[in-house]
């Protein structure tokens, strides 16, 4: 008898994961935006896995309305995700991946670094990203995790905002404009330590993102969610009463 997997949210991402799956021998059962979940949760109540696949400004109003059979068996994968975003919801030990390979329609997944997975379905979902060749791995505890989230948030934030004023991809960006760049990433920590509400370790931060950077070096900076990164960032600091006052500057342009 199979296994199975709810994936809510069947875009790009999702049928990444739903495809590596289904290669480890699981039934997918999907969760589209005309979907009533309360539907399917009384179809499918005891699934291994509940996969979270819609975008981040989808995220909360999707933990809202969760089924509460599915609430010990939630995992994450969206950008800008940070343990605050679930811990207010009532999951009981979920499931989170840091996702670091692009997927674009027509288009195979490109990885850029291995992407790591804490929780107790993280083998589970390292396993089939490594079914499809996308490099993934295991971290242990939920403060390694918590770095990992934090270290792609300030690289997708800090390239997007950067690049809406110097355009470019993420080797220019550090070849041309470092110091501007800097600029970019001290204020985007300094947003992310107030929403994990302890201090980061900005020099190892700042390592882990040119990581990144040597794992896909033309990547552009500026995608097409860049705007609604930079207002959400401002939101955060005002909320925050933080100066960022590059992230300001930008946001004048």
């Amino acid at each position: 008898m199979s296994k199975t997997a709810v994936v809510w949210g069947i875009g790009e991402i999702g049928s990444v994961f739903a495809r590596g799956l289904m290669r480890l021998g699981y039934t997918i059962v999907p969760v589209t935006s005309s979907a009533d979940p309360e539907v399917i949760a009384k179809a499918t109540p005891s699934p291994e896995l509940v996969l979270i696949a819609v975008g981040e400004a989808t995220l909360q109003s999707v933990l809202s309305s969760l089924p509460a059979v599915w609430a010990d068996k939630v995992g994450m994968i969206q950008n800008e995700l940070l343990p605050v975003d679930w811990q207010k919801h009532p999951l009981e030990n979920p499931t989170v991946v840091s996702v670091w390979f692009e997927k674009k329609k027509g288009m195979d997944a490109k990885p850029v670094i291995s992407s790591p997975a804490w929780g107790p379905h993280a083998a589970t979902l390292v396993q089939a990203l490594n079914a499809l060749d996308i490099p993934a791995h295991e971290v242990a505890t939920l403060e390694d995790m918590t770095y990992e989230l934090v270290r792609k948030n300030v690289y997708i934030i800090s390239t997007n905002v950067a690049g809406l004023k110097v355009g470019g991809n993420v080797a220019e960006l550090w070849a041309n404009h470092e110091d501007f760049a800097r600029d970019v990433v001290s204020d985007v920590i300094d947003i992310q330590e107030v929403l994990v509400g302890e201090s980061l370790p900005t020099e190892r931060l700042i390592t882990g993102m040119l990581e990144a950077f040597d794992g896909d070096p033309n990547h552009g900076c500026m995608g097409r969610s860049a705007p609604a990164r930079l207002a959400r960032a401002i939101t955060q600091a005002d909320t925050a009463s933080l100066a960022t006052p590059t992230l300001r500057e930008i946001a004048k342009l």
